[in-house]
C-alpha cells in the first residue's frame, strides 16, 4: 500500500513540475510567437461552446454569429481640430464612402467610429488603417461593454490595414480562416458596428473575388511603394487591392469589422463600400485574410511591412484603354512595359513586351491577381510567373528584391497609450549588430514613422535609434510605456542617434 501511495505521490509531483516548466516556457516565449501560433495555442486550450441549435435547416448562421460577435469590437477615435484642418481626413472619408461612421463637427475635438476584430487573446486587434489614421485617442469597447485604450502597433496604408493593441488576457478571438478557399456564391456574415449599432450581424454571399476598385492609395502619395511599380504611369501607383466582394449589408461603422464564413472563420476585414449615397447599395468589399496575415505578422514582428518587389511596370490588358496603348489584342494578363534596372524580373530574364499570364500556375486576369500574391511574400522569396512571348509560354522564377519603404500614417494625447500614439512611430529592440554600429548597450530602432506625429514633425526618420526618454534608458516598447506613464509637466526629452550616427536630444511639450 505504501508503495502504491509513493508511486502516486511521485506521479503527482512530476506532473506538477512539468506543468510549472511548461507555464514558464509558455510565458517566456509567448510574446515572440506569431499571431497564427497564438491562435493555435488559444484554440487548443479553449474548446468551442456547445453548438447553438436552430430550426433554420442547413443554412444556419447562429453558431457562427455566436462565435464571432464577442470578438468584434467598437472603435471610437478622437481627432484634434488641427489634424482635421488639412483636409486629408475629409478626403479619406469621401474615398471610403464615409466608412468612418457618424461624423460630428462641433467646436473642439472631432469624433469617428469603426470596428475591429480581436485576433489574439492578449489583445491584438486588426482594423482598417483609415479607421485609426491620425487618431489622438483610440477607445475600444468590447461586446461585453468593457472599455480599453488602444495603441497603434503599426499600419500599412497600401493594404488599408492596422494592428492595434489593448492590455487584456484570455480575450475572445475570431479564428483565422483561409480566404483562398472562399468560393463565389458561398454564404458569409459581416459583423460590425454600423451607425453605432453595436454587434450587428448581416448575411449575404460572396459576389466576386480578386476585385480591384482603385480606392486604396488613390491620393497622391509619392512615398508609397507597391509590389509592382510603374514609374512613368501614375494611374498604376495605387494600393494593393484584391477584395472579396459581398452583398452582405455593410454600412458606415462596419470598417475594420469581420467577414466570416458559416463556420465562424475570419476570411476578410471589411474595408469599403461602392455607394453613391455613402450607405449600403448592395456592394461591400473586404481585404482577404491571407493577405492580412502576412501584413499583421510583419507589423507585429518588425513594426512595419517588409515587402519584396518584382521590378516591372505593366499595362493591365483587362482595361481596353491600356491594351490599346500597347497595341495588344489580348484581353487578359499584364503587358510588361518597363523593367527596373537590377530588379528581380530583369535578372530572371523577363523582357518588355512579355505578357504575364500566370502566377504560381494561377491565371492572371488583372493586376490584382499578381499584386496580392506578391504582397504575401518577403524580400528574397521566389515567385514563379508564366509569360507569353512571341506566342510561346515561358516560365521564370523571380527572386523578389527588397525596397526601403517609409510607411506613413498616424496617431496622437495623455495616457501612456495616447502618448505612445502621439509619437507617431513604431519600434523594435536593437539587435547585436545595431548596438555595435551605434556603440550603445540599450535602445530601440524606429521601424515606421506615421504622418502627423511627433517623429514626423521633428523629422526623426526610420532607422533612428532611441536610447533614452526623459533620461531613462530605453530597451523595449515596455520601457517606453513605463517612462511616458510617469511623464511630469508635459515635458518629453527624447535622446538618440540618426541613421547616419549623428546624435540628437529633442524636447517636446505634450498636452
Amino acid at each position: 500500500m505504501k508503495k502504491i501511495g509513493l508511486t502516486l505521490l511521485t506521479a503527482f509531483v512530476g506532473g506538477a513540475m512539468a506543468l510549472g516548466v511548461y507555464k514558464l516556457v509558455e510565458n517566456k516565449y509567448a510574446d515572440s510567437m506569431s499571431l497564427e501560433d497564438k491562435q493555435k495555442v488559444y484554440f487548443a486550450s479553449n474548446r468551442s461552446n456547445a453548438p447553438v441549435t436552430s430550426s433554420a435547416g442547413s443554412v444556419d448562421f447562429t453558431q457562427a454569429a455566436a462565435d464571432v460577435t464577442p470578438a468584434v469590437v467598437y472603435i471610437r477615435t478622437t481627432y484634434s481640430t488641427k489634424s482635421e484642418g488639412n483636409g486629408q481626413q475629409d478626403q479619406l472619408e469621401q474615398m471610403f464612402g464615409q466608412m468612418f461612421g457618424q461624423r460630428m463637427r462641433p467646436q473642439g475635438p472631432q469624433m469617428a467610429s469603426g470596428s475591429g476584430v480581436i485576433i489574439s487573446p492578449d489583445g491584438y486587434i486588426v482594423t482598417n488603417n483609415h479607421v485609426v489614421a491620425k487618431a489622438e485617442k483610440i477607445t475600444i469597447v468590447t461586446n461585453d461593454h468593457r472599455s480599453f485604450e488602444a495603441k497603434v502597433i503599426g499600419t500599412d496604408p497600401n493594404t488599408d490595414l492596422a494592428l492595434i493593441k489593448i492590455d487584456g488576457n484570455n480575450l475572445p478571438i475570431v479564428k483565422l480562416g483561409n480566404s483562398d478557399a472562399v468560393r463565389v456564391g458561398e454564404w458569409v456574415l459581416a459583423v460590425g458596428n454600423p451607425f453605432k449599432l453595436n454587434s450587428t450581424v448581416t448575411a449575404g454571399i460572396v459576389s466576386a473575388k480578386g476585385r480591384s476598385i482603385n480606392i486604396i492609395g488613390r491620393e497622391d502619395d509619392e512615398d508609397s511603394p507597391y509590389p509592382v511599380r510603374q514609374q512613368d504611369n501614375p494611374t498604376l501607383r495605387k494600393g494593393i487591392e484584391s477584395f472579396i466582394q459581398t452583398d452582405a449589408a455593410i454600412n458606415p461603422g462596419n470598417s475594420g469589422g469581420a467577414l466570416v464564413n458559416t463556420a465562424g472563420e475570419l476570411i476578410g476585414i471589411n474595408a469599403a463600400i461602392a455607394s453613391h449615397t455613402g450607405s449600403y447599395e448592395g456592394y461591400g468589399f473586404a481585404i482577404p485574410i491571407n493577405l492580412a496575415k502576412k501584413v499583421l505578422n510583419d507589423i507585429k514582428k518588425y513594426g512595419s511591412v517588409k515587402r519584396g518587389y518584382v521590378g516591372i511596370g505593366f499595362a493591365d490588358l483587362s482595361d481596353p484603354e491600356a491594351a490599346k496603348q500597347v497595341n495588344s489584342d489580348k484581353t487578359n494578363g499584364l503587358y510588361v512595359t518597363s523593367l527596373i534596372t537590377g530588379g528581380g524580373a530583369e535578372q530572371a530574364g523577363v523582357k518588355t513586351g512579355d505578357i504575364i499570364t500566370k502566377v504560381e500556375s494561377n491565371p492572371v486576369y488583372e493586376s490584382s491577381d499578381l499584386q496580392e500574391r506578391v504582397a504575401r511574400l518577403q524580400p528574397g522569396d521566389k515567385i514563379n510567373i508564366t509569360v507569353l512571348r512571341a506566342g510561346v509560354e515561358k516560365n521564370f522564377n523571380i527572386t523578389l528584391k527588397a525596397d526601403a519603404p517609409v510607411n506613413k500614417t498616424a496617431a496622437v494625447s495623455k495616457s501612456a497609450a495616447e502618448l505612445f500614439n502621439k509619437l507617431g512611430a513604431s519600434f523594435q529592440p536593437l539587435n547585436a549588430a545595431q548596438k555595435s554600429k551605434f556603440k550603445v548597450t540599450t535602445g530601440v530602432v524606429v521601424t515606421q514613422v506615421r504622418a502627423g506625429g511627433i517623429f514626423d514633425d521633428t523629422e526623426i526618420p526610420v532607422g533612428s535609434v532611441i536610447t533614452s526618454i526623459n533620461k531613462q534608458p530605453i530597451s523595449s516598447v515596455a520601457d517606453m510605456d513605463r517612462v511616458i506613464t510617469s511623464l511630469r509637466n508635459g515635458r518629453l526629452i527624447i535622446t538618440g542617434y540618426y541613421p547616419d550616427g549623428g546624435s540628437f536630444s529633442n524636447v517636446f511639450m505634450v498636452q
